[in-house]
């Protein structure tokens, strides 16, 4: 077996990186700093044109998208349990994930990089102080994921890349300036995600610190 994940540290990359830790499969985790531009490189780009992380390897076959890598890597490796069995539940929970990928998360790239949608000063600001807004309205939303989840987790009995996303979305809001204490359901269920075994490892790969809010 060869598998190999290039991720960033705190990127969505984080959630195919939990999940191959939560599977207990061997794989190579490569660092990819984004912040110096390795992204960019020509051999970075040879594996991903799109100069993004994460990329998930296996076996000389090339994954880059996060739906792709979750719903490949429950098949690759079932008895990990990273979506549920049964088929509406499955269902519901790509739905779930869908949404955190296609919707909240392009949400925080409007805060974090307004300078891709604008390359007016003004009209940047503009942009960051209307998405901070929406962010906030969606990790409301998220809150009441956790309030009306069926189960321990977002999708039930097993823990999942629901539950890593939620980590990293919050997480990305007190980057944004949003107190997570402002929602205390979702802060208190994502502090018990990240005491979970398997995160705990990921995130002291990572080296991530969970809030960075500051007043």
């Amino acid at each position: 077996m060869s598998i190999q994940l290039y991720f960033s540290p705190g990127a969505c990359s984080f959630v195919p990186h939990l999940m191959l830790e939560k599977a207990g499969v061997p794989f190579e985790p490569i660092m990819v700093k984004l912040h110096k531009g390795e992204q960019l490189t020509p051999e970075f780009k040879a594996i991903n044109p799109n100069g993004q992380v994460p990329v998930l390897v296996d076996d000389g076959q090339v994954l880059t998208q996060i739906l792709a890598m979750v719903g490949y890597l429950d098949k690759r490796f079932p008895q990990a349990h990273l979506l549920p069995d049964v088929p509406m539940a499955r269902a519901r929970a790509i739905e779930t994930l869908s949404w955190l990928n296609n919707t909240v998360h392009p949400t925080f790239t409007h805060v974090f990089m307004p300078n891709k949608f604008s390359s007016d000063a003004d009209v940047q600001a503009n942009i960051k102080a209307h998405a901070i807004q929406s962010y906030r309205g969606l990790m409301g939303e998220l809150q009441s994921l956790v309030e009306k989840a069926s189960g321990p987790w977002l999708a039930g009995s097993h823990f999942g890349p629901l539950d890593a996303y939620a980590l990293t979305l919050t997480r990305w809001g007190t980057i944004a300036g949003i107190n997570p204490d402002d929602f205390p359901a979702l802060w208190a269920f994502v502090q018990r995600v990240a005491q979970h075994p398997p995160v705990a490892r990921v995130i002291e790969r990572e080296r991530l610190q969970l809030n960075l809010y500051k007043a």
